[in-house]
C-alpha cells in the first residue's frame, strides 16, 4: 500500500510572533532553522536530525520582551504540522520507548500518538539558563506541541549534571522517539487502535 507524502506547512501571525514553517515526517534529516534563538535552533536541529524529520522554519518573535513566545509557538506550529502530516494515522506504529545519552544525561522519550494531549515533563535542570536561554522553556515548547499534535508525551530526564547536555538529552530522545512511533508498519492496514479511529 502506496501512503502519500506527509508533511504540512504552516503560516502563523500574531502581534508576539511571525512563523513560516514546513515539516515533513518522511524526510532524512535537512532543516533550515531560524528562530532567532541560536540555542533552541540548535535544539531543533538536533531533533530534526536524529528524528529523519525535514524542517524549514523562520520565526520573527519579539525576543526583546523575553524568548517565551517565539519558543511556545514554535511548539504549537510543528504539533499542528504534525499533527496534519500523519492524517488519519493508518498504519502507523503509534507507540514508541527510546533511552538516549548525552554523556552525563540520560532522557527517557515514551510516545503514544493517541490524538489525546498530555504531557508528563520530570527534568530538573543544574542552571536556569543555557546562556540566555531560560531552561523553562522547554517544558513550555514541549506542552505546546504535545497540546496541537494531540500525542502522550512522557520525557523524564534520569540523570544529568551539564543543563546544555540534560536539554540535549531531551531533544535527542524526542526526534528518535516520534520516528518510531510515525513509521509505518506494513503489517497494518487500519488505524492502531480496537476503535478504528484515533
Amino acid at each position: 500500500m502506496k501512503h502519500l507524502a506527509r508533511k504540512h506547512a504552516i503560516k502563523r501571525m500574531t502581534n508576539e510572533t511571525k512563523i513560516e514553517l514546513s515539516f515533513s515526517v518522511d524526510g532524512s534529516g535537512q532543516s533550515s532553522i531560524n528562530t532567532g534563538i541560536a540555542f533552541f535552533d540548535h535544539m531543533l536541529d538536533l531533533f530534526t536530525r536524529h528524528g529523519l524529520f525535514d524542517l524549514q522554519l523562520v520565526v520573527n518573535g519579539d525576543l526583546d520582551v523575553d524568548f517565551h513566545h517565539s519558543v511556545e509557538d514554535v511548539g504549537i506550529c510543528l504539533g499542528q504540522a504534525l499533527h496534519k502530516s500523519l492524517g488519519d494515522c493508518v498504519g502507523i506504529t503509534r507507540f514508541a520507548d527510546v533511552t538516549v545519552p548525552m554523556d552525563d544525561s540520560l532522557c527517557r522519550c515514551v510516545i503514544d500518538i493517541s490524538n489525546r494531549p498530555f504531557l508528563k515533563f520530570n527534568a530538573t535542570y543544574s542552571q536556569a539558563k543555557v546562556g540566555q536561554f531560560d531552561t523553562e522553556l522547554v517544558q513550555e515548547f514541549f506542552q505546546a506541541f504535545v497540546n496541537n499534535a494531540r500525542i502522550n508525551l512522557h520525557l523524564d530526564m534520569d540523570s544529568g549534571i551539564n543543563t546544555h547536555h540534560q536539554i540535549e538529552a531531551c531533544f535527542k530522545a524526542f526526534g528518535v522517539c516520534l520516528d518510531k512511533a510515525t513509521l509505518v508498519d506494513l503489517r497494518k492496514s487500519g488505524v492502531p487502535s480496537t476503535k478504528g479511529v484515533l
